[in-house]
């Protein structure tokens, strides 16, 4: 079984050019199958795996007190690497197919308001290298709309500040380029004319960078927006998923049609854009229900 999944880690790293992250997921969710196995003394041949054994896998993580989405993405993993397994002939049946995915609770994402946007954008120091620093990032990712994953990739000259774009890899290392304005302009040419007081390594090529002169991590981005939520006394807990959020409700509710916004975020699927009019619109009733006399 083990040769297997080191086979199916490979191969996501070779020939899908998986992020490190998306990796560390289906890893973990392949260890979890694992230790059940071995806890329930299951033979770890592949070819003794059914749709039973990986619904009593189910069964336990839902004893564990596991989310549906949490157990969703499991049973995932495992119909790729088992999709993968047949593709390779390795397997004749995948046992994941007959298997259904929990149901989950539609949730719409959080985002802010224009008013918390702006208090959040205007909290960092804007006089030391950091702050700078800091304000430069907030900016982007609002301005843009991008992952975090995306951003700490940045390398200097991945940004034109003339033609007002990022070229950024996504998912998949998808190339996009993204447009950004004049604010985020502004900071980032702030920041860039001082980078260099950050001491970067020899050969450092990222774009942001810590105390110590190397690439920046995404856990250093969200340990500073909590800061500058903290400091802006904003009511709700964010990510910097929250402010891609943002980016693409403020454009919808501006107008924008969503095949942009969908091309702006870097999603293969339309769908997964469509849930960003569900927001706006629940922000449309709300209006209506304050407003018009009748309602």
């Amino acid at each position: 079984m083990e040769e297997y999944i080191t086979k199916f880690s490979n191969y996501l790293k070779g020939e899908k050019n998986v992020s490190p992250h998306t990796l560390k997921s289906y890893s973990s969710d392949l260890d979890d199958f694992l230790n059940f196995l071995k806890k329930e003394k299951i033979p770890l041949r592949i070819r003794y795996i059914d749709h039973l054994i990986i619904r009593r896998f189910l069964a336990s993580l839902q004893k564990r007190g596991l989310s549906h989405t949490t157990m969703a993405r499991k049973l995932a993993t495992l119909r790729s690497f088992f999709r993968f397994l047949c593709r390779e002939e390795d397997l004749e049946i995948n046992p994941a197919l007959g298997t259904r995915t929990p149901k989950i609770a539609k949730r719409l994402p959080k985002f802010l308001a224009l008013s918390e946007i702006f208090t959040l954008l205007e909290s960092p120091d804007k006089k030391s290298i950091l702050g700078l620093r800091d304000r430069a990032i907030l900016e982007l990712l609002y301005a843009t709309g991008m992952r975090v994953s995306e951003l700490v990739g940045l390398n200097v000259n991945n940004v034109d500040l003339l033609g007002g774009v990022a070229k950024v890899w996504g998912k998949g290392r998808k190339e996009r380029l993204v447009p950004f304005g004049r604010e985020a302009t502004q900071s980032l040419y702030k920041y860039l004319k001082r980078r260099e007081t950050l001491h970067p390594g020899e050969g450092e090529k990222g774009l942001f960078l810590n105390k110590s002169g190397a690439r920046i991590s995404a856990r250093s981005i969200r340990r500073l927006l909590d800061k500058y939520v903290k400091k802006a006394s904003l009511s709700q807990k964010i990510s910097p998923h929250t402010l891609r959020h943002s980016f693409a409700t403020h454009l919808l509710d501006a107008g924008a049609d969503l095949r942009s916004v969908q091309e702006l975020l870097g999603h293969t699927s339309l769908s997964t854009t469509q849930v960003y009019t569900h927001l706006t619109t629940e922000r449309l009733k709300r209006i209506y229900d304050k407003a018009h006399p009748r309602a």
